[in-house]
């Protein structure tokens, strides 16, 4: 059994650097190990789950799988089954769709509505092409840094391309993540218990140091502090950032470390993998956050 509702040292440690303990612990009475039917309800209708993982090595990675609505289902309030797993050349492939079981941290977004909601748990192979994910953490975050988005329906007129791996970012790869609102950030705590959570910001609030540095700042959220308790104990870290208009999703893995005095999180990556078309549909242009700050 994982950390199930409570909170690690890492975090604890966070929550209190930051002052927001008492918050924390009422956040922490609604995080739950089961699956409540509202929240099934929401999963059932969702198109976009982002899963992260460890690989391997132990490289964590996030990665995004699609789907029509009905793609999660809920059997019983312990149990997600997802009938999507990721293509043979993501970096996650081989753990997501091998039989043990692996530690996996979810967000589950519709951007139209601006609601997500967070699932963690350990997953394993369901058939040739799904996952049976058995959950241990189950909570819902507010709207903030959502950029409000609605799918439109594609065809695509081309094969998905090969996985372009790469020790560093292309120029283009340079542009679209210094342009980008959104990404979606895994990372894990000193046991391995893997979670996923959403980033998002006016273009610009990813800021490119080097091609191999990103720095972002830590935006106030939740209060539970998950993402930065997980780095004051294992600076591993992934991120995924979807191409809403291309369908490219763009993965990297590295290390993540924070930097309390200016409230912001310093990246540096060692492995980028370019999905080309891995994303089948497609978004409209963004409504940005209302509460999106100015860039710094």
């Amino acid at each position: 059994m994982a950390k199930a509702t409570g909170y690690h040292a890492g975090e604890l440690a966070a929550q209190a650097r930051l002052g927001d303990t008492a918050r924390a612990e009422h956040l922490g009475r609604s995080i739950r190990s089961t699956v409540p039917s509202v929240a099934a309800a929401f999963l059932a209708e969702r198109q976009l789950l982002v899963v992260g993982a460890a690989d391997e090595t132990g490289r964590i990675w996030a990665t995004v799988l699609t789907g029509e609505p009905g793609f999660v289902s809920v059997p019983d309030e312990r149990t997600i089954v997802v009938a999507a797993s990721p293509r043979p050349d993501d970096p996650l492939a081989g753990v997501l769709r091998g039989s043990a079981p692996a530690s996996v941290g979810t967000v589950a977004l519709e951007p139209a509505t601006r609601r997500r909601m967070r699932v963690n748990g350990l997953a394993e192979a369901a058939g040739p092409s799904g996952l049976r994910l058995r959950t241990e953490q189950v909570f819902s975050n507010c709207p903030k840094y959502i950029q409000k988005r609605r799918p439109v329906r594609h065809t695509p007129t081309t094969a998905p391309g090969p996985a372009r791996w790469s020790s560093a970012l292309s120029a283009a790869q340079q542009a679209f993540v210094a342009t980008a609102d959104t990404f979606f950030l895994a990372t894990a705590d000193a046991d391995g218990h893997v979670d996923a959570s959403h980033r998002g910001g006016l273009p610009g609030f990813v800021e490119l140091l080097s091609p191999t540095r990103l720095r972002w700042a830590d935006y106030a959220g939740n209060g539970a502090y998950m993402t930065l308790g997980n780095l004051e104990l294992n600076p591993r870290a992934g991120l995924v950032l979807p191409d809403w208009e291309s369908g490219d999703t763009l993965l990297l893995t590295g290390e993540a470390r924070t930097n309390w005095q200016e409230r912001s999180v310093e990246f540096e990556l060692t492995a980028a993998v370019l999905l080309p078309g891995a994303l089948p549909m497609r978004w409209t242009e963004p409504e940005y956050s209302p509460a999106n700050p100015p860039l710094r």
